[in-house]
């Protein structure tokens, strides 16, 4: 017998979370099913209790997976298909629900048998090795396996293939010298990805309240500005990854969100909840230092943020809305940490600013996103139809907005705290090139990033907001 008829007498076990897919199935359905309905997590500690499988098999009742989005691991993925051309058993052995294990096997069609749990009997560990064994015998089958519960298969395998392994794996590789499939480890750009450090830009909005009560070089307002700033960071990048984990599904089917660390697989969801945990805690720990007022916008931001992840981004023109009022939100955050009073008119000014802003965003989702007419952007309120509506809403909210700071400048307040008043004048049409600015290149398909991020980044938005910050102080010497 020649080593290849060899080969293919012994089948070959593959497990699935962390081996053949670069994620975990259990905790992505546990996020599907809280998206779905969140009440749901008042039930999770109830089924947890029941154990391992009876909180898989919960969760797998109520919802589907597709197995088409998932992140393979595709240098295992060639090998396996590889090998199956060429006539070897392959089964797919995993923890994961039946449910999902043969939705999964349908769809990549290259195993000839699935072991998986079944009802209250988790396949883990001891329990997977004795179901291979069993079928098997002892030494009758490779395996591929990445972390701690794969050891003991591991020692019954003939041949292991250690993947992408943990600590416990890669020791367990180490010490028996077997064949090891390594995955690229995370970098730090991997971690500022995660943390989406570009939208802190947004937090800036922070310091509004400050620079137009002319206290630019008040020390102690400038202390309250940056812990507004590092708090608001910390919380924004905590809700960034649990909308990350909502979204999973959706962001593997997108064309550059499939790349975002969790969608990619390139960290896990345990690693982003660690990293949320943190976040939180350096967010309300910063939020602690200033005043009470400012804990309690902190947490009107973290509430809405999440309510947005859940429900809101979904729902037509209420997205946007909420989009506009976040921003907004990072004014009055300002305001409290300082103990600034904020204006009707700068409120006004927001709202109508960043609503034309959060609707460049929907238009441009709308002219990039291949739908049938009819249907709905996935995971958003949207159809094809609605552009035009979309564009004249945005460009009427860029406008009032205009219009607001035109009005606001013929105010007594402006000349109570403007000494040359004349001088802010040219601000109205600054604000209004801004805006017909990112719509005129969204019109043209050139918008391809968060337009509140463009205009921080675009050397030509930086210019005309330098000469419209040097105007504010020049007028108000």
């Amino acid at each position: 017998m020649d080593a290849r008829s060899d080969r293919n007498a012994i089948p070959l076990a593959v497990d699935l979370d962390g081996t053949l897919i670069a994620t975990d199935l259990l905790w992505e359905g546990l996020f599907i099913l809280l998206k779905k309905n969140p009440l749901y997590i008042f039930l999770v500690p109830f089924w947890a209790a029941g154990g391992p499988a009876r909180l898989k098999q919960a969760i797998a009742e109520r919802i589907d997976i597709d197995p088409a989005s998932l992140p393979y691991r595709e240098p295992l993925l060639s090998r396996i298909r590889a090998e199956h051309a060429d006539g070897r058993r392959i089964v797919l052995a995993t923890g994961t629900p039946r449910k999902f294990a043969d939705a999964i096997s349908a769809h990549l069609g290259i195993f000839d048998r699935v072991l998986a749990t079944d009802g209250l009997d988790n396949l883990t560990s001891g329990k997977k090795r004795a179901s291979l064994v069993a079928a098997y015998g002892d030494g009758g089958f490779d395996y591929a396996g990445n972390s701690r519960h794969d050891l003991q298969v591991f020692d019954a395998a003939r041949n292991a293939i250690v993947v992408a392994p943990d600590r416990h794996a890669a020791r367990w590789q180490a010490a028996h010298g077997a064949e090891t499939m390594p995955a690229p480890k995370p970098t730090f750009r991997t971690i500022v990805k995660m943390l989406r450090m570009h939208q802190w830009l947004k937090n800036s909005l922070i310091a509004v309240p400050m620079v137009l009560s002319h206290e630019y070089f008040n020390a102690n307002m400038i202390w309250q500005c940056l812990l507004a700033f590092i708090s608001f960071s910390a919380v924004a990048s905590a809700i960034y990854i649990l909308n990350d984990f909502f979204d999973l599904a959706l962001d593997r089917k997108h064309v550059t969100k499939k790349n975002r660390p969790f969608a990619s697989g390139a960290l896990s969801i345990p690693f982003g909840l660690g990293a949320i945990g943190v976040l939180l805690a350096v967010g309300l720990a910063a939020g602690a230092l200033l005043p009470i007022e400012f804990l309690g916008v902190l947490g009107g931001y973290m509430a809405v943020t999440t309510a947005y992840s859940l429900s809101f981004k979904r729902m037509l023109l209420v997205d946007v809305l909420t989009l506009a009022g976040l921003y907004t939100i990072r004014v009055l955050a300002g305001a409290a940490a300082t103990g600034v009073n904020v204006s009707f008119w700068l409120l006004a000014f927001s709202i109508f600013f960043f609503l034309s802003l959060a609707l460049v965003k929907r238009f441009v989702e709308l002219r990039t996103t291949a739908i049938p007419p009819g249907e709905r952007i996935a995971g958003r309120g949207y159809r094809t139809e609605d552009q035009e509506i979309v564009a004249q809403a945005g460009m009427a909210s860029a406008f009032s907005s205009a219009l607001v700071l035109a009005l606001y400048m013929d105010s007594v307040a402006v000349r109570e705290l403007y000494p040359h008043p004349w001088l802010i004048w040219p601000l109205s049409p600054i604000v209004l090139y801004l805006t017909m600015r990112v719509w005129i290149l969204a019109r043209r398909d050139e918008m391809n990033d968060d337009p509140v991020v463009f205009i921080i980044r675009d050397w030509r938005s930086q210019i005309v907001v330098a000469i419209g910050a040097v105007l504010l102080v020049i007028g108000g010497w």
